[in-house]
């Protein structure tokens, strides 16, 4: 008889644990689904941690690091009040991702008719695979691209809008006042990008490139 009610209180805790493991992955959806809002529009979590080593609470928190990745095996913190542990979790994810509609040579800029949008899991492209046309184009190749194949960040570069040796204006802004003087670019920078110039008077001075080719210093 002890065996009996042994085995019910076993049955008992294992319904529950799978039952707060099901609940646990309904909270874990809407999180990533605002965390992939405007790049996935189906995604599905399942999670891979075993329900005995999960906190548990009514409302627990999850938090990602700033660079993980988006989809895929990964590590979430779930908080429950003052504890914190960390469980693994499958996110699939459904969205667009930019391929290459024809060859790409090393060296070729990229336009608009070098690449389009397919759809497809996102979570079994290589990392930072690009999913935005925009973030594509304009942009260099680093790399001999295949037609049909996914771009990711590391396979372009975006073109340089001041080249070492040229000649640029230099714009120091400060509190209440603005200074313009020239010099000449050290090396190559793209836009958003810091630039390093030597100024006429010999003086090397370092600032970031505005989309005019300017060089921009804060003071």
């Amino acid at each position: 008889m002890r065996y009996l009610k042994l085995g019910i209180v076993f049955a008992t805790m294992m319904v529950s644990q799978i039952s707060f493991s099901a609940d646990l992955n309904a909270l874990l959806l809407p999180y990533f689904q605002q965390r992939l809002a405007g790049v996935s529009d189906d995604v599905r979590v399942e999670l891979k941690t075993d329900p005995a080593h999960l906190l548990s609470c009514a409302s627990p928190e999850f938090s990602t690091p700033g660079n993980s990745r988006l989809w895929g095996l990964m590590s979430v913190m779930m908080r429950c009040g003052s504890e914190k542990r960390f469980i693994q979790v499958q996110v699939t994810a459904m969205g667009q991702y930019v391929v290459a509609t024809r060859s790409i040579l090393r060296g070729t800029p990229l336009d608009i008719g070098s690449i389009t949008l397919n759809r497809g899991r996102l979570d079994t492209l290589p990392n930072q695979t690009i999913t935005l046309t925009e973030q594509a184009v304009n942009g260099v190749a680093l790399r001999d691209i295949t037609p049909g194949m996914p771009l990711t960040r590391s396979m372009i570069r975006q073109a340089w809008r001041v080249k070492a040796g040229q000649q640029v204006r230099v714009i120091a802004n400060g509190d209440g006042f603005s200074v313009n003087s020239e010099g000449r670019a050290l090396n190559n920078v793209a836009v958003g990008q810091y630039g390093r110039v030597r100024m006429d008077s010999g003086q090397i001075v370092s600032g970031k490139v505005d989309t005019d080719g300017n060089i921009l210093i804060n003071l």
